[in-house]
């Protein structure tokens, strides 16, 4: 059944009619359409770009489909209509055409150094193995490859690269030469040069970017999603530290307190922004406004430049046509005007996916 739509659809800011005919927009009146939605303000549905529908809460991989459904479930309730899994330990791609789930753009495994990262999520490897790794997760993902950039080195005390410049490098080539886009993990100064530097797509987190860095990646149009939610643990992460790293643990907490004027900084350099929240393990799913409202009150960007960045931006990004002639069949409606009042996110009042009403 076609379904019509009635409603301010941003980001044209008008009253429009759209109908959507199973999976696909169209403007062109459908007769007989059912009439779902007969006022408010229409987005084609937010998006959280970094995400982990294979990790369980608490940091273990998840073990079935029936897990990885209930949390993508989870973020589709709080309106996230499409998903990049920023690595997942647990191999899902019999979800990617479910019809009341997320889209969903997926990396593989993390490609991780031995023993430098979190037990049981990434694939561990030497140096001399990392190309064929990521290769191999280009391939066991959709598009993407994640790889980790950098973590706590217990022989130095504090944050170092995974691997050497060389080697870094060469992983973001291989993700290339297998037509995936490469995301890194990163939070410290070291990492993140040698990964912009060496042409990756998007940087994940990014607390280390320096000015020079940003206007490099304004440049190349390297993407940063800042997981604001996610800095916020850093204090606790100091905390467990301290005793035996008290030298990463101050690091920790510069970085988390420098973070804001960071990603404001990148977003009046231009880059691109996007809204992710690294749902999975330590951070619950459904927090996408939350991510949203950080970004606006902490990073000084306006309500439009963030409804873009989770919704219709995003969305061209990774591929999903928002709400175009031709585009994809997702929407939410808010009952009042977000840009007024960006906490409007929390509360969709319709959610559409894949043209089926969900509530």
């Amino acid at each position: 059944m076609a379904l019509h739509v009635r409603g301010v659809l941003l980001p044209d800011d008008e009253v429009r009619d759209i109908w959507l005919v199973d999976d696909r927009v169209t403007f062109e009146p459908v007769p007989g359409a059912e009439t779902v939605v007969d006022g408010g303000f229409v987005l084609p549905g937010l998006t959280d770009a970094h995400c982990h529908i294979g990790i369980a809460r608490g940091g273990a991989p998840i073990t079935s489909l029936d897990q990885a459904r209930e949390l993508a479930r989870t973020d589709r309730d709080a309106g996230v209509l499409a998903i990049r899994d920023a690595g997942s330990p647990y191999p899902y791609p019999e979800l990617d055409d479910e019809p009341d789930l997320p889209r969903l753009a997926r990396a593989g495994r993390h490609v991780a150094p031995p023993k430098r990262y979190l037990r049981d999520i990434g694939v561990e490897v030497g140096a001399a193995e990392v190309a064929a790794t990521v290769a191999a997760q280009a391939a066991a993902g959709n598009g993407w490859v994640k790889l980790v950039g950098d973590w706590i080195d217990r022989g130095v005390g504090d944050l170092a690269p995974a691997w050497d410049a060389d080697t870094l490098t060469a992983a973001v080539a291989a993700a290339h030469a297998a037509g995936a886009r490469a995301a890194v993990h990163t939070f410290s100064e070291s990492a993140v040069e040698i990964m912009v530097r060496a042409g990756v797509d998007s940087v994940e987190h990014g607390t280390g970017l320096s000015l020079d860095l940003i206007d490099l990646m304004a440049r190349q149009g390297t993407a940063l999603v800042p997981t604001m939610i996610n800095i916020r643990t850093f204090g606790h992460i100091a905390d467990q530290a301290r005793a035996k790293f008290p030298g990463y643990a101050d690091h920790m907490l510069a970085l988390r307190d420098r973070f804001p004027g960071v990603v404001r900084a990148a977003h009046e350099a231009g880059v691109p922004i996007y809204v992710g929240t690294d749902a999975g393990g330590g951070i619950d799913h459904g927090l996408a406004a939350e991510e949203m409202l950080l970004l606006h009150e902490q990073a000084g960007m306006s309500a439009d430049d963030v409804l873009a960045a989770a919704s219709w931006r995003a969305r061209e990004w990774l591929g999903f046509p928002g709400l175009v002639e031709g585009g994809l069949a997702d929407l939410t409606v808010y009952p009042e005007d977000p840009r007024v009042d960006l906490r409007v996110v929390r509360t969709p009042s319709r959610i559409i996916v894949r043209g089926r009403v969900l509530r």
